[in-house]
């Protein structure tokens, strides 16, 4: 059995129960990927890069993808990568979503990769760009709008010429603006096929659009003629795509995650200190009652987001349900999360010095992300064979 990250995974029994645990190595791994991103700075340096109009951390990507090894975690240690799976991917997910770091970790170490992992590796047109990924050489980015959603894949927008070359437009791609490698679904002479195009070659435009969220910036990507290097064809290129789109969304779902967590540990943080007529505020039976319901969803989001990883790296047959799970609770979960840290520290909460809003701005944006919790919702019924009436 192949797992969805292109390494053979264990088989998996019918009536084996998830892992949800953290290992030891996975728990190294947060600390080291915690240490590096605190001693960045955190949010407040992350909101400190926006103001200065830097959308991309391109030091910390090399800190985080190149130094530590993290850009390789899903690639096979013979493909130049470090042999890990979805679980340690999504530790590290967790870790930004804690950070709102704007390094594009979603986006090129796990859907792109997950997608060149879905072709033929030993040719040497996608062992390259993948090797370049893996140690973190190169960003890549599956050209696809950022609202698509696993088992939905639209049909191109780009045509492929009998030369390769391509043309057409895709608009709203997740950190297109930081790629050094487009994979480009298209339509052509071998029907649906993927392609990749250097952002470098003639013929490659990104404009950047106006985004709520600022630290994870989609593009409009035009292609006029561009020079495409053939990936995979048919149905290998549908499969490499949907592949890449359900380990984005799986993982996805640990990133929000980590966005509920920073919020309500900021929030209790925030209402222990806080003072009102000479007590806490966090003493309040109102504001203690809304924090432990807020706790409860967060503990049930870490089963859901962990449920979905460990069945990414274990080839379950039940990765869809998992993903489909986490998808439509834990997105509302951390947009809820970051409304109640908003709410509840008051006016400082609705400044812009305050890093809050950076969290409720990448939740709402994860939450449209991969598919919307209510397209989940329906991809769920129909897996569990219960439609909607």
């Amino acid at each position: 059995m192949t797992a969805p990250n292109g390494a053979q995974a264990a088989p998996v029994q019918a009536d084996a129960a998830p892992d949800l645990l953290y290992s030891e190595a996975e728990d190294d791994l947060r600390a080291a990927v915690r240490s590096l991103l605190t001693d960045r700075g955190g949010p407040a340096a992350v909101l400190a890069d926006l103001e200065s109009g830097r959308t991309h951390d391109t030091g910390l990507w090399r800190s985080l993808a190149a130094d530590m090894g993290t850009a390789g975690l899903l690639v096979p240690e013979k493909l130049g990568g470090q042999g890990a799976s979805a679980r340690e991917a999504a530790v590290v997910l967790e870790e930004l979503g804690r950070s709102v770091a704007p390094v594009p970790y979603l986006t090129s170490a796990v859907v792109a990769v997950t997608a060149l992992l879905g072709c033929e590796t030993d040719r040497p047109e996608v062992a390259g760009p993948l090797a370049a990924l893996a140690e973190g050489r190169s960003v890549g980015v599956l050209a696809v709008p950022l609202p698509t959603a696993p088992g939905t894949l639209p049909e191109p927008a780009v045509r492929a010429d009998a030369d390769g070359t391509l043309s057409g437009e895709v608009a709203g791609v997740a950190d297109a603006a930081a790629a050094d490698v487009l994979l480009v679904p298209a339509d052509g002479p071998y029907g649906y096929a993927l392609y990749a195009v250097d952002t470098t070659a003639d013929g490659v435009r990104t404009e950047p659009a106006t985004a709520l969220d600022l630290t994870r910036v989609p593009a409009r990507v035009t292609l006029g003629r561009a020079a495409g290097r053939l990936l995979a064809g048919q149905d290998t290129a549908r499969a490499a795509v949907t592949g890449a789109l359900l380990a984005g969304a799986g993982l996805l779902a640990s990133e929000q995650l980590g966005i509920a967590e920073w919020c309500l540990s900021e929030t209790v943080r925030h209402t222990a200190r806080r003072t009102q007529f000479g007590r806490p505020v966090g003493s309040f039976q109102a504001l203690k009652h809304r924090m432990a319901a807020l706790w409860l969803e967060v503990a049930s989001a870490r089963a859901a987001a962990r449920n979905a990883a460990d069945a990414l790296a274990t080839g379950s047959p039940d990765a869809r349900v998992a993903v489909a799970v986490a998808q439509a609770y834990c997105a509302p979960v951390a947009v809820r999360a970051a409304e109640e840290c908003i709410q509840l520290h008051g006016g400082i909460g609705m400044t812009w010095e305050h890093p809050a809003h950076l969290f409720l701005k990448r939740a709402k944006a994860d939450e449209i992300a991969l598919g919307t919790p209510g397209r989940h919702r329906e991809a769920l019924a129909e897996l569990v064979e219960l439609p909607a009436p």
